[in-house]
């Protein structure tokens, strides 16, 4: 009975589950909407603009009504059964004929208007009727408020007109039949009257005396019906509302048609974005993200001007506690803690942002008290070490790998890098070599991320983008774990499963993903880090025609409790003269230092 009683609750926890995720994914989709601001603005936009030239350009028309209520031919009104039901009148047959051409023909007539206006005027009638009721209302929409209400007046009395016209032609009809019958009786009888007074006593008397009984009777009930058609009223109805020029125009103003372009406008922008969302193929959100990479998102770096952690005098404390959470939940991954070697790679273009997050990476691992070696194996662009403040001095790399690749990297050289109060770790800078692949296969390679294998050290490895070479997927297989940087507005979802299923088959896992938010792309985005760059190298230009302000040669101080930063000129005068990498003219990485 237990194991029955738990299979039973498994789809009731699943039914559980399935409806709590739905206002998240509601939620979701509708974050992913508001994304495309420019498409929803465009919308509201257009509308506004649609709403305000209807409402512009338009005549302004004016709507006069006039009612009238029909009643059907009665003797009189006020006897008991002197009425005719309401079911002699059929309203709908009523409100045809009010709306006819004939109607319009007799309006436009007694309105003094040309045959040709008879169109016109019909088509700008409209006749209703109330339900449950014999009222018709006529109303009548044109631009000059006084011809509107002459017209609906005309119309409705045109209308009255007919209806008495057409009854008083059904009486006068009956009447005429009713006589055309009535005259052979009466001739009838007169003739039975003259044979009556020449008969005597008998049976024939008395079989003539009964029909002229009947006779009597019959022209009695013919007479009856004539007079009471004679007096019948035939009034078609009463006026209940006489039209009169409107004081305004009718149909919404100005303020109600923005209004309504305005919600039009909404309507069009979600469309758009809509099917903007379905044809886009980029990742949109975390959980696209987590779908295509099969790991989870260990981190989101918050938006930084010119971009996560470039061209800044001083990191953003939201980002320093980023990376701060991303090493500490790597710390306690077990996959990465049995052997602590990382690889920090992106799926597509430059590493500007991957390489910030394995520099800030080592730099939390170093604050950990973990002893931490970064490798910089982007051996085609390397330049990272032109970007970093090395500490005071530096040792040989044959202190710990003695033996040099074949391929010229690694080149025996580790740089101490500062990173203020988090400590230090060291660099292993990378440089141009002519055979890439042979260079990232060595021995002396091998040693390298072989370091990882001491108690409490950790390797961390920047490689290029893996869709650009097939670097990453050459040190997969000896870096046991990797974490994918990527903006999921600009990489696409395909590009994140392809880079799964490629570093899957090099052997490797992909432990997580850091997302970012990559600079704008359009041209004040341009303008600010242009601005920005230029404020970098006025600053080291300046900084390096004081270097008596300098606390020391090769070593910058950091503020209290915020970023340890380094320029381009301070990193190169640090670096020992072996290292021949021309440094590049990139934005300068900061290191943060984390308060205690």
């Amino acid at each position: 009975m237990g194991g029955s009683t738990h299979v039973s609750d498994q789809p009731h926890a699943s039914q559980m589950s399935e409806a709590h995720d739905e206002p998240d994914l509601l939620r979701d989709q509708f974050r992913q909407l508001v994304r495309y601001r420019a498409l929803l603005v465009a919308g509201v936009l257009i509308g506004l603009l649609g709403g305000g030239y209807l409402a512009v350009s338009g005549k302004d028309t004016y709507v006069a009504t006039s009612e009238v209520v029909l009643r059907a031919a009665t003797v009189d009104e006020f006897a008991a059964g002197g009425t005719a039901p309401d079911k002699a009148i059929n309203i709908g047959t009523e409100r045809q004929t009010a709306m006819s051409n004939e109607i319009a023909k007799r309006a436009a007539k007694k309105l003094h208007l040309s045959a040709r206006s008879v169109s016109a005027l019909q088509s700008d009638l409209q006749v209703t009727n109330p339900p449950n009721t014999l009222v018709l209302r006529f109303a009548y929409t044109y631009t000059d408020p006084d011809q509107a209400a002459r017209r609906a007046n005309a119309l409705a009395q045109a209308f009255m007109d007919a209806r008495q016209e057409a009854t008083e032609n059904t009486i006068k009809n009956t009447v005429h039949n009713l006589r055309k019958q009535l005259d052979p009786v009466v001739k009838q009888r007169k003739e039975l009257d003259e044979q009556i007074l020449r008969l005597g006593e008998g049976p024939t008397l008395d079989a003539a005396t009964t029909v002229q009984a009947t006779l009597v009777g019959r022209i009695s009930e013919l007479s009856t019906n004539i007079t009471r058609l004679q007096t019948l009223d035939t009034t078609p109805g009463k006026w209940i509302r006489v039209a009169s020029p409107p004081a305004a125009a009718s149909g919404p103003g100005l303020p109600m048609m923005l209004g309504l372009g305005a919600l039009v406008g909404v309507a069009i922008g979600l469309l758009a974005a809509w099917v903007r969302l379905v044809f886009d193929p980029t990742a949109r959100s975390e959980g696209d993200v987590v779908r295509a990479l099969r790991a989870p998102v260990l981190g989101t770096l918050p938006r930084s001007k010119g971009g996560p952690l470039l061209a800044v005098d001083h990191a953003d404390p939201r980002l320093a506690e980023e990376f701060r959470s991303v090493a500490f939940r790597l710390a306690y991954d077990q996959r990465f803690a049995e052997h602590r070697r990382l690889l920090v790679v992106a799926p597509r273009g430059g590493g500007d942002t991957a390489a910030s997050v394995a520099v800030n990476l080592s730099a939390s691992f170093a604050e950990m008290g973990m002893e931490v070696l970064l490798i910089e194996a982007d051996l085609r662009t390397p330049g990272l070490s032109a970007r970093l403040r090395a500490a005071d001095g530096s040792r040989p790399g044959w202190a710990r790998s003695p033996h040099l690749s074949e391929g010229g990297w690694p080149a025996g050289l580790q740089v101490p890098i500062d990173a203020g109060e988090s400590g230090s770790f060291d660099l292993v800078p990378g440089r141009r070599v002519r055979n890439v692949a042979r260079a990232l296969t060595s021995s002396a390679a091998s040693r390298l991320f072989a370091e990882a294998d001491a108690p409490g050290a950790a390797v961390i490895v920047l490689a290029p983008a893996v869709l650009t070479y097939a670097d990453a997927l050459a040190l997969a297989d000896r870096i046991d774990g990797v974490l994918v940087v990527a903006d999921p507005h600009a990489v696409h979802r395909a590009d994140l499963d392809r880079v799964r299923q490629l570093i899957s088959g090099a052997g490797s896992t992909v432990l997580g993903a850091v997302l970012h938010t990559s600079p704008g792309r359009g041209w004040w985005a341009r303008r600010s880090r242009r601005a920005a760059r230029k404020r970098n190298a006025a600053a080291a230009r300046s900084e390096a025609a004081a270097p008596a302000a300098a606390p020391a040669a090769g070593t910058a101080s950091a503020p209290e409790g915020g970023v340890t930063v380094a320029t381009a000129a301070t990193a190169r005068t640090s670096l020992p003269s072996g290292d021949d990498t021309p440094a590049p003219t990139t934005d300068t990485i900061p290191l943060r230092t984390v308060t205690r």
